[in-house]
């Protein structure tokens, strides 16, 4: 299965600059975000650094946004029954894992975004501090060192530095 994900990336973004972009654009789907951004990075062959950097960058450009509007653009959804039932689960969602962030704001916050793990990262974060509504810095800075740290782990694993370090085989690496 990964195989194939990966040749169909391979052969759509095969070519320069388009690499580059497919890992940008990657970077900033909510679910993937810059996880699956610096994988496909490796899959193409980008250097460590273009990859990072770019992932990074696509990850952070729509959390100001979601950071910014999100319980509108939530609010107008619902008023006009478009997604309700999706809105209402992101919502819920977004309500639970705030229970846990709010105790320690910022820390928690960081900490959450830095996890490299399904339903943690740059969008849920943001959610998150949105529905506490963090002040907007605040927030929007935990979430910078959150995506940081998960780049850098999600990094040091898929560019080999476990591998090399340590012997263990990646699945995406062979």
């Amino acid at each position: 299965m990964l195989d194939s994900i990966v040749e169909t990336i391979k052969s759509m973004f095969a070519e320069g600059p388009f690499r580059l972009l497919a890992v940008f654009l990657i970077s900033m789907l909510p679910v993937l975000e810059l996880r699956a951004g610096i994988i496909a990075g490796y899959a193409l062959g980008l250097p460590l650094v273009d990859t990072f950097v770019t992932a990074v960058i696509g990850n952070l450009l729509p959390l100001p946004f979601v950071l910014l509007f999100v319980k509108k653009v939530f609010a107008f959804l619902k008023k006009h029954h478009i997604l309700t039932s999706f809105v209402e689960k992101l919502e819920n969602r977004a309500k639970q894992k705030s229970a846990t962030v709010a105790k320690v704001e910022f820390w928690s916050l960081v900490g959450f975004v830095g996890i490299p793990l399904p339903g943690t990262g740059g969008w849920t974060g943001s959610l998150v501090a949105s529905f506490l509504e963090m002040d907007f810095k605040k927030a929007f800075l935990a979430c910078v060192l959150g995506v940081l740290i998960a780049g850098f782990i999600v990094s040091l694993l898929t560019y080999g530095v476990f591998e090399s370090l340590f012997g263990v085989i990646l699945p995406w690496a062979l």
